[in-house]
C-alpha cells in the first residue's frame, strides 16, 4: 500500500427536497384544500476517524464527496425522504484543513471513533399546505429546499506514535527500527533511502510504543531542502524524540547541531521534546574512540549519550530502557500520579 500523507478534496452536502403543491379533493370533506407536504432534508458530510487506515490513499482516486439531497414532499401531507448522510473515514491524526493562503485548521482527529459533522444539508422546503391562512386558502406557492453547502478541504495526516526517530540522512533510523519493531523499512549504503515514514511496534519489559521512522534530515530542510521537511509533522504528536548520529560522520557535534537547528528553524515545540540522543553504528570502532565520541557529543548536547549498534544489536536494552522511562515520566506528567488506595485489615 502507498503511503499519502496529504489529499485535496471536494465535499458537498446535500440540498434540501422540494415542498409540494397538491390540493385534495375527498368525497366527504367540504371545500377540500392544500395537502403539499414539505421536502425532505439533505445529507450532512461527516468525518470519522476508524482504525486500520494509516494512509490518505484513497483519496487521490476519489476526490469528490456528494451527499445525497432530499426528496421532494407529496400530496397527504407527506414529508419526503432525507437524504442520507455521506461518512467519510479518515485515518486516526488527520487534520483538515481549509483551502486557503494560511491552509486553516478546522478539525483534528486524535481520536478513533471522534465524529464532526462538516456541512450540514439544506433543510426541506415547504409545501403549499404550511402556507394556508385565513386569507389565503388555496396558497400555490412552495419552498424549493434550502442549497448545499459544498468547499474544497486538505487532508493532512500526521501519524500518531509515542517516539519518533531524528538524525541526518544515513544515519540509520530505518535498521534501528527493523532491529526494535516489526517493520521492514528499506535499507540502503546511500542516502534517503527512506522517502515516507515508517511505522514499527516495540515491545519491550511489557510495555508497548509505537515508533515513527522519517526521511532523514539536511541542513536547510526547513527552507524545502531534501524530503525530511515535509515530514516533520509526523513527529509532532510524539512524546520523546530518538536522536541518532552516525558514528562515522567526520564531526559528531556538528552533525547533532545540524539536526537540532532544522528542528528549531521547523517550530511547533519540536525542538523542546524530550530528546534520547545516540551514538549509532559503534560495532566497528575501538572502546577508546567509542568514548572520544561520547564525551564530545555529550559536550555539544549536554545529554547522556547512549553507544549502539543497530545493525549489530548491540546497546539497544539502555536506549530502550531510556525511552521507556520516558514516556512513563510523560504519562505522569499528563496524568498526574494516581492516588494512594488506603488499605485496613478485614
Amino acid at each position: 500500500m502507498h503511503f499519502l500523507d496529504q489529499a485535496k478534496i471536494f465535499i458537498r452536502s446535500g440540498a434540501g427536497g422540494p415542498g409540494a403543491v397538491s390540493f385534495r379533493r375527498e368525497k366527504f370533506i367540504e371545500y377540500g384544500g392544500p395537502d403539499g407536504g414539505n421536502g425532505g432534508k439533505g445529507g450532512d458530510i461527516v468525518f470519522e476517524a476508524v482504525h486500520g487506515l494509516n494512509t490518505l490513499i484513497d483519496f487521490r482516486y476519489t476526490q469528490h464527496f456528494r451527499a445525497p439531497r432530499g426528496k421532494g414532499g407529496s400530496g397527504s401531507n407527506r414529508t419526503g425522504a432525507g437524504g442520507e448522510d455521506l461518512v467519510i473515514k479518515v485515518p486516526v491524526g488527520t487534520q483538515v484543513l481549509a483551502d486557503d493562503e494560511d491552509r486553516t485548521l478546522l478539525a483534528d482527529f486524535t481520536e478513533e471513533g471522534q465524529r464532526v459533522v462538516f456541512l450540514k444539508g439544506g433543510d426541506g422546503g415547504r409545501g403549499n399546505a404550511s402556507y394556508k391562512t385565513s386569507t389565503n386558502r388555496a396558497p400555490r406557492q412552495h419552498g424549493t429546499g434550502w442549497p448545499s453547502e459544498e468547499m474544497w478541504i486538505w487532508l493532512r495526516l500526521k501519524l500518531l506514535a509515542d517516539v519518533g526517530l531524528v538524525g541526518l540522512p544515513n544515519a540509520g533510523k530505518s535498521t534501528f527500527i527493523n532491529a526494535v519493531t516489526n517493520a521492514q523499512a528499506k535499507v540502503g549504503a546511500y542516502a534517503f533511502t527512506t522517502l515516507r515514514p515508517q511505522l514499527g511496534v516495540v515491545s519491550h519489559k511489557g510495555r508497548e510504543f509505537v515508533v515513527a521512522d522519517i526521511p532523514g534530515l539536511i541542513e536547510g530542510a526547513a527552507e524545502g531542502a531534501g524530503v525530511g521537511d515535509r515530514f516533520l509533522g509526523h513527529i509532532e504528536r510524539c512524546q520523546v524524540l530518538l536522536h541518532l548520529v552516525d558514528a562515522n560522520d567526520e564531526d559528531v557535534a556538528t552533525s547533532y547541531r545540524i539536526v537540532r537547528d532544522e528542528l528549531e528553524a521547523y517550530g511547533e515545540g519540536l525542538v523542546d521534546k524530550p530528546t534520547i540522543l545516540a551514538l549509532n553504528k559503534v560495532d566497528m570502532l575501538d572502546e577508546e574512540l567509542i568514548a572520544a565520541l561520547s564525551a564530545e557529543l555529550a559536550e555539544a548536547s549536554g545529554a547522556k549519550v547512549y553507544p549502539l549498534s543497530a545493525a549489530g544489536k548491540i546497546g539497544l536494552e539502555p536506549v530502550l530502557d531510556a525511552l521507556v522511562a520516558q514516556l512513563h515520566h510523560q504519562l505522569v506528567e499528563d496524568e498526574g500520579p494516581a492516588e494512594p488506595i488506603e488499605w485496613s485489615p478485614l
